[in-house]
């Protein structure tokens, strides 16, 4: 099975929980957005209460962007297949005034 190597960035309170600002994963190819996660959180355990419910489900206060779109708004939101030139990046709510 062909593999990927995908960047995924981390921004805001998720940096530090990681401790850099890109992670790089390889990846299967034909891999959807909401099994990236699940595998990241394998290895960053931490990040799992940050990123996924009880149910494995993404949260949705959390963002998640695939080549700068929200995959909320993509026809297969979180199921989108990532290809190996996508660039990923996940966002915390971000509140200020």
């Amino acid at each position: 099975m062909e593999e990927t190597i995908m960047k995924v960035n981390f921004y805001a309170t998720l940096r530090p929980i990681v401790g850099k600002k890109t992670v790089e994963l390889s990846l299967p190819s034909g891999m959807t957005a909401i099994q990236l996660v699940r595998m990241f959180v394998k290895d960053y355990p931490a990040m799992r209460r940050e990123l996924l419910d009880e149910n494995e489900q993404f949260l949705p206060h959390m963002k998640f962007f695939i080549n700068g779109r929200q995959a909320e708004y993509l026809p297969d939101k979180m199921e989108t297949v990532l290809g190996s030139d996508d660039k990923v990046d996940i966002f915390p709510p971000v509140g200020g005034g």
